[in-house]
């Protein structure tokens, strides 16, 4: 795939994980200054649509737009052409919809027009399931072994990344190489809650593996003060705040 969007120096995409449009801009106003980009999921498509991926967008920060398509490749095709125009900077589906899905979403993705596109990655494991989960949704544990799995599929057909937990980057730089891109959530400082993730490492191990976005939510969002958190975090990874 070509005519990447370039991704930015700090890794940290911070979370907006809330359906409240003024409350979504006002955390990454604060944070801005802190982060690389941001991340809109969706509870926030859901209650915003369109209009509000526009209104993060027009920011002037690099959003994923994680919704996670999954279904028929005809679907899938119009659904990455219908948010591809909006100006996000990596969209994604799942790995698991197979190859004929994984063809139409990159193919879609490349025939839509811009001066660029978005980076098309895909999900493969989610980083709330571990193996127990895997079992008992008829999927062979581990989930290291699925994932890396997946991830080969990706790439096989042309998808530029995957998302991953934090323990499945080292296999995934194994069987897919330095260039594959890593967008990898289930981050945690040492100083924050787990919360419902349980495959997770802070933000600095996560770089030193290889990682090349790192997607944090609570650690930042649910701080008394948003900023000083990202500030903290990109200072711990070496960055200048």
């Amino acid at each position: 795939m070509t005519n990447t969007p370039n991704l930015p120096e700090n890794p940290v995409f911070v979370a907006l994980d809330t359906p409240d449009l003024d409350q979504a801009v006002a955390m990454a106003n604060a944070v801005r200054g802190h982060v690389g980009g941001v991340k809109t999921g969706l509870e926030f498509f859901s209650a915003n649509g369109a209009d509000g991926v526009r209104a993060i967008v027009d920011l002037g920060l690099p959003v994923f737009l994680d919704l996670k398509f999954h279904d028929i490749p005809n679907t899938v095709v119009g659904a990455v052409r219908a948010v591809a125009g909006l100006g996000a900077s990596i969209v994604n589906v799942h790995a698991s919809g197979g190859p004929a899905m994984l063809d139409a979403a990159r193919e879609a993705a490349e025939h839509a027009g811009g001066a660029s596109r978005p980076l098309v990655i895909a999900v493969t494991v989610l980083t709330s399931m571990d193996d127990g989960d895997l079992k008992a949704v008829g999927q062979t544990p581990p989930a290291t072994e699925q994932v890396v799995r997946l991830a080969r599929l990706t790439q096989e057909h042309g998808l530029d990344g995957v998302v991953c937990s934090p323990a499945e980057i080292a296999p995934i730089r194994a069987a897919c190489g330095p260039d594959f891109k890593l967008v990898v959530p289930g981050i945690r400082p040492d100083w924050a809650a787990s919360g419902d993730q349980k495959r997770i490492t802070t933000p600095l191990q996560a770089r030193e593996r290889g990682a090349d976005i790192l997607v944090i939510g609570r650690p930042i969002t649910g701080a008394k003060d948003p900023a000083a958190a990202a500030a903290r975090i990109t200072t711990e990874l070496g960055l200048t705040p």
